[in-house]
């Protein structure tokens, strides 16, 4: 397995599972997949001792900025402990809805930066921008989905792996990264509710659902449940 992958955060994994490694398109709406990376910074940050989650609410525990950039950075928007007025902390819900954009943002310039991924830039009907993110070694994306079929494959025992699976169904990637059938697919799904961050993004994703098919335009793609 390629080394490199055990170093990668969970957002940086979850981008790579989610991008085409040769288009760079993602395989689940953009939006979607905003809320996944950005929840995935709560959940690494959480698995660092930095942050927990009481009553729906994030709260810093632990200020000390962690040596990856855009951790410390995320960290550091936070409320301080003790801070996020009267209920403390704030809501893990709203944020993610509210820096989703921001967060995937710096998570993909921090990939580029690293060499990780390449930036394309295409223009829709010839005038309005946008990017991609193809993979500039598909070997690593390769690597990252071998490690997650591993995981898939032992039932995701370890804490770290599991709240990557609840990630990715909760964004909607399951039915594309999941390699075990509608069972492992109901796994990763059952896990969104033991996950919070994971659980804040499901919230985010079926918001989104119900005002598209409020206004007549369809629900779609994306929200493995």
């Amino acid at each position: 397995m390629n080394p490199l992958a055990p170093e990668l955060t969970l957002p940086e994994e979850l981008l790579l599972l989610a991008l085409d490694p040769q288009r760079g398109k993602p395989y689940c709406r953009n939006r979607f997949l905003e809320y996944g990376v950005a929840g995935a910074v709560l959940a690494e940050l959480e698995l660092r001792g930095r942050i927990a989650e009481q009553l729906g609410r994030i709260r810093v525990i632990s200020p000390q900025a962690p040596q990856d950039p855009l951790l410390a950075q995320v960290l550091g928007s936070l409320p301080a402990p003790g801070g996020g007025g009267l209920a403390g902390g704030v809501s893990a819900k709203a944020w993610i809805r509210r820096t989703g954009r921001y967060v995937d943002e710096l998570c993909l310039e921090h990939l580029v930066g690293r060499a990780v991924l390449r930036r394309e830039t295409h223009r829709l009907l010839g005038l309005l921008p946008y990017h991609r993110h193809p993979a500039a070694d598909p070997a690593l994306p390769a690597a990252v989905q071998e490690r997650f079929a591993a995981a898939e494959a032992a039932g995701f025992a370890d804490r770290r792996s599991r709240t990557l699976a609840a990630l990715v169904s909760a964004t909607g990637l399951s039915g594309t990264v999941a390699q075990g059938g509608w069972r492992s697919r109901s796994t990763m799904r059952d896990l969104v509710r033991d996950e919070w961050t994971a659980y804040a993004v499901r919230q985010n994703v079926r918001q989104d659902q119900a005002n598209r098919s409020g206004s007549g335009t369809g629900g779609g793609g994306g929200g493995d449940d």
